[in-house]
């Protein structure tokens, strides 16, 4: 065992798919009973960090320590600590809830009278203990997510892996499992690692987020602390008709506004005071001979952090890439 007071620790980890880079020189640490989220858009390398980070693929370079122990040189051991609930669905259908809690306990050698209780105490802190005896055909996406949750904390996990957990559940169930990983974080002293390209479910979650893009970190902080740290304290958008550069170029020198992204025919501008100043930047549109389709005023969020530092959002980028991109981080054209 290596001596490792972090939860995680990642030194220059690279990941190849072929000619491919999937996970580009990364570093970060997690503490212990850390909940940490690495937010980004689909193809970003989330999944595939997760699988190597849980043992499932060797990393290509760089370290990772996972609980103590190098997860290269000490994979069975690094299993021992860890919980993983991957993207996919993978409770059994055609067993109750309880049948499927049974046979992860029994995976793990958990003796009988334990794996019983555990199993009744975990349904009832999921919400599922009046319906522990039901096959999990009958569950709605939203219970087979909190099923599987429940499912590997059977062992009493360190370190529980979470890769987009929420993904394809409905607004309400997605609600029900962050208030549960919510309290699991504040219950237990469990570390957390969440994967996700939920802006919301991020901010709502995590005390730390590591922002990757293109396989790279391009920002780590508090959700508080990356809002922070962009200049201005709103954004104000604007569809002008008409829309030119130098326009956009008298805009960013008004002495509120910091800083000014232009697509297409919109200009968000992060200015201090967006209600206040709204007017202003109206009126400096209409005096370069644009026409204001539409404004908007926001608080800044971690959605507005991706874009500071790529120049696209979030979703820009999840269109571009899951067109070539399937499954694990695994690029289409080398196969699975």
């Amino acid at each position: 065992m290596l001596d490792d007071a972090k939860a995680i620790t990642v030194s220059g980890l690279i990941r190849k798919f072929g000619p491919a880079t999937a996970v580009d020189g990364i570093s970060f640490q997690v503490d212990r009973g850390e909940f940490f989220g690495f937010l980004g858009p689909n193809g970003a390398g989330k999944t595939t960090l997760i699988r190597m980070l849980t043992t499932l693929l060797k990393p290509t370079g760089g370290q990772a320590v996972v609980s103590g122990f190098d997860v290269a040189e000490y994979p069975a051991r690094v299993r021992k600590h860890i919980g993983v609930v991957p993207q996919a669905m993978t409770s059994d259908l055609d067993l109750t809830g309880r049948e499927n809690m049974d046979i992860y306990g029994r995976f793990y050698g958990i003796r009988s009278r334990e794996r019983k209780e555990r199993t009744d105490y975990l349904l009832e802190m999921v919400g599922l203990a009046q319906r522990a005896g039901d096959l999990v055909a009958t569950y709605s996406g939203g219970m087979r997510r909190r099923l599987e949750i429940a499912r590997v904390l059977v062992h009493k996990p360190a370190l529980l892996f979470l890769d987009e957990p929420t993904i394809g559940l409905d607004p309400q169930s997605r609600r029900v499992v962050w208030g549960l990983l919510k309290k699991l974080s504040q219950g237990d002293s469990i570390t957390i690692f969440l994967t996700t390209h939920y802006m919301e479910e991020a901010e709502m979650l995590c005390g730390r987020v590591a922002i990757i893009d293109a396989g790279k970190i391009i920002a780590m902080g508090s959700p508080a602390g990356l809002k922070a740290g962009i200049p201005g304290n709103d954004i104000i958008t604007l569809r002008v008709g008409g829309l030119s550069d130098d326009m956009a170029g008298a805009i960013e020198k008004i002495p509120f506004v910091h800083k000014v992204n232009r697509e297409e025919d919109s200009i968000a501008a992060y200015a201090d005071n967006g209600a206040e100043n709204l007017p202003v930047l109206i009126d400096a549109v209409r005096a370069s001979g644009g026409v204001i389709l539409s404004a908007s005023v926001h608080e800044q969020s971690l959605e507005d952090v991706f874009i500071h530092y790529t120049g696209k959002s979030i979703r820009e980028e999840e269109a571009k890439k899951v067109s070539f991109l399937v499954g694990a981080g695994m690029p289409q054209r080398l196969g699975r």
